[in-house]
């Protein structure tokens, strides 16, 4: 297949890349922070709000996936400006985008939420829920297949953002962890290559057209667990001496120490993934499995 990937350098993204260039022609377009070159990809280098930039885009893609929306209007000018046609939009959205306060484990047909929170979280929330609608829209008045995919905390290896990676960091350097002692908070993660497999299954699977998905394991998380199994990948990987060090999340905060995740049980806001397992096949790897691979990455990075 023929595919556009608008962003893509990064993390999700770039896993992304990787892997369907393996058995696909790859065009990313993103404003070339970071080449792709070196996986045999095509780049076109600009600004996706540039209308000129979108032009460049002249060949007939099987398939848009587009990680790189945030702000209203972002799907319309790609549908609008692209020089060559589409097959499919494939959307990146968040499973931030549903209605919270509720105990219910959201699946894809809870609602979204309507409320504009404060902040940069707020704004990201606000504009993913914007974006879905107007894929929809969009999509449906072309007559253009779409599917959207809401994934819940990515980890693994590439993870630019400061959250396991800062633990990996930490361990390497002075083999020490927080145990935060009033951290009741749960969640999911999902591994990133798993995240980008889910793509890949729903490029041109009719199945998947006019569907949103969630991406997430199937363990529902804790700090604890989550450290638990940051400590069993160090330590099966030769990391010797390893301390915890008890700590309230304030004091963590004061500290600066990263909280990256819901600290608190209210603040939980959990997804099924059974959609994505019994329409895509989905099969997730263990956190386990995936943080060994993960603390293996970064332990090259950061020269452990």
């Amino acid at each position: 297949m023929n595919l556009l990937v608008i962003g893509g350098s990064y993390f999700y993204g770039r896993v992304f890349v990787m892997e369907a260039a393996k058995e696909h022609s790859v065009t990313v377009l993103n404003r070339g922070t970071y080449s792709m070159k070196e996986f045999g990809v095509k780049e076109i280098t600009g600004d996706r709000h540039d209308r000129n930039t979108l032009a460049q885009c002249m060949e007939d893609y099987d398939a848009v996936v587009d990680f790189c929306a945030y702000e209203a209007l972002d799907v319309a000018s790609v549908a609008e400006n692209l020089s060559g046609r589409m097959g499919q939009y494939i959307l990146i959205s968040t499973v931030d985008v549903y209605e919270r306060g509720s105990s219910a484990v959201k699946t894809e047909e809870h609602a979204l939420e309507q409320r504009r929170f404060p902040g940069d979280a707020g704004a990201y929330i606000a504009g993913k829920t914007a974006l879905e609608k107007e894929l929809v829209k969009i999509c449906n008045e072309r007559k253009i297949p779409w599917t959207v995919f809401r994934p819940a905390i990515l980890y693994g290896p590439y993870n630019y953002a400061p959250r396991e990676s800062a633990y990996i960091q930490m361990l390497l350097a002075n083999r020490t962890l927080p145990s935060f002692t009033d951290a009741d908070g749960r969640f999911q993660f999902v591994y990133v290559k798993d995240a980008a497999q889910a793509i890949i299954r729903a490029l041109g699977n009719q199945k998947a057209y006019g569907q949103a998905y969630n991406l997430c394991q199937d363990e529902i998380m804790s700090y604890d667990t989550f450290f638990k199994a940051l400590k069993k990948a160090a330590k099966e990987d030769g990391t010797e001496g390893l301390q915890e060090i008890p700590i309230t999340v304030d004091s963590a905060i004061a500290q600066q120490i990263p909280v990256p995740f819901p600290a608190k049980a209210a603040e939980a806001e959990l997804c099924s993934n059974e959609k994505s397992k019994r329409e895509l096949g989905m099969e997730y790897t263990d956190f386990e499995e995936g943080m060994r691979r993960t603390y293996r990455a970064f332990k090259h990075v950061f020269g452990g």
